[in-house]
């Protein structure tokens, strides 16, 4: 089903004039999947929890960097979509399925010079936001052309805050993971949308994985310049790839302190390591200490008992599948997942039964 909003509607007749064809999705896994459809429906399966962190100017390339780091360990403990249209695809398949559910490309494989509008990113930040602004105009064509009145120059001459509605429309339809936002109100600020973590499985999993994210990339932030020195955006890139792949079970590179560096590690060892960072960082932001250690060890115990939401799904899913057919062990499978959120426990607590 598609919104009435004219802007989901104007999004996908302007992916569509510039596709010719119909969106395949192409997703390997334990059942690979290869669909095709007319629009960009399938990017409304992509439900996810978006957190956003306030950030200065002159701290936004070291705080943006270390976001981009700490991506892949956070989404490694917090995988939730194991399944798409019945098929066994990747922990966290919403990372595969947006980049292809809103891909203007029509053979992104012949055409992999042009960048997709679903990404990681490009590189490191080395100054500001601004180039990751400025990258947005060069490198994509706008999908929704709407002009402003607004004279941002004269704005600023008359020491006014510009809004800059254009720029802030167009780079609403380039989804990078992790993507720089600007914002007029309270004086204008800028602001680091974290996009990569999923909905579900319960709220106390929601907060639990945002305290994470948030508490790793500030206490990755002081030491963003070396970070970056020591691990290539390229690997940085593929520990995304791979943390939304395989979940607690990915091989990650991590920046070593000494050479040779990054190190190979898995993430079900390396998370455990991360979390004393995380709970340190939120304190020093303000953060009740009680209430920090609370949410990261939901973490840890998801960790020690290897049974994140996608795990869960994947187990129950098997369970069920030895007295049900795929499309009935399906329907069960979602009801108890409804039944076990509303009750409110994380999800390492929630039994394996048929």
């Amino acid at each position: 089903m598609l919104t009435e909003s004219h802007r989901y509607r104007a999004l996908s007749a302007a992916i569509r004039r510039l596709r010719h064809e119909p969106f395949r999705i192409r997703i390997d896994g334990d059942e690979p999947l290869d669909v095709a459809c007319d629009d960009v429906t399938f990017e409304g399966a992509n439900t996810s929890l978006q957190i956003h962190l306030r950030v200065t100017p002159d701290a936004f390339a070291a705080t943006y960097n270390a976001a981009q780091i700490a991506t892949a360990p956070v989404l490694a403990a917090a995988g939730n979509s194991p399944l798409f249209l019945g098929r066994r695809l990747w922990d966290e398949t919403r990372v595969a399925l947006f980049r292809q559910a809103v891909d203007e490309r029509i053979a992104a494989a012949e055409e992999d010079w042009r960048p997709a509008r679903v990404s990681f990113g490009h590189g490191w930040v080395r100054e500001g936001a601004l180039e990751l602004f400025a990258e947005s105009v060069a490198l994509h064509p706008p999908l929704l052309p709407v002009l402003g009145n607004e004279e941002p120059l004269a704005c600023v001459r008359r020491q006014a805050v510009p809004v800059l509605e254009e720029l802030r429309l167009h780079h609403s339809a380039i989804w990078r993971w992790n993507r720089a936002v600007y914002d007029p109100s309270a004086g204008g600020h800028l602001r680091i949308e974290l996009r990569a973590l999923p909905a579900g499985p319960s709220v106390v999993d929601m907060a639990a994985n945002a305290a994470f994210l948030v508490g790793l990339t500030l206490a990755l932030t002081p030491d963003a310049r070396r970070l970056v020195s020591t691990l290539t955006f390229g690997q940085a890139r593929r520990n995304f790839s791979k943390a939304a792949r395989h979940g607690l079970d990915a091989e990650l590179l991590w920046p070593s302190l000494r050479a040779p560096s990054p190190r190979p590690v898995t993430a079900e060892a390396l998370v455990p390591t991360l979390l004393p960072l995380a709970s340190d960082a939120l304190r020093r932001a303000g953060v009740d200490a009680g209430e920090a250690e609370t949410l990261l060890d939901v973490i840890a115990a998801r960790v020690a008992r290897r049974q994140t939401g996608a795990s869960w799904q994947r187990r129950t899913l098997a369970l069920l599948e030895q007295r049900l057919q795929r499309e009935s062990a399906l329907r069960a499978l979602v009801a108890r997942y409804q039944h076990r959120a509303v009750e409110g426990r994380p999800v390492h607590e929630w039994p394996i039964d048929a």
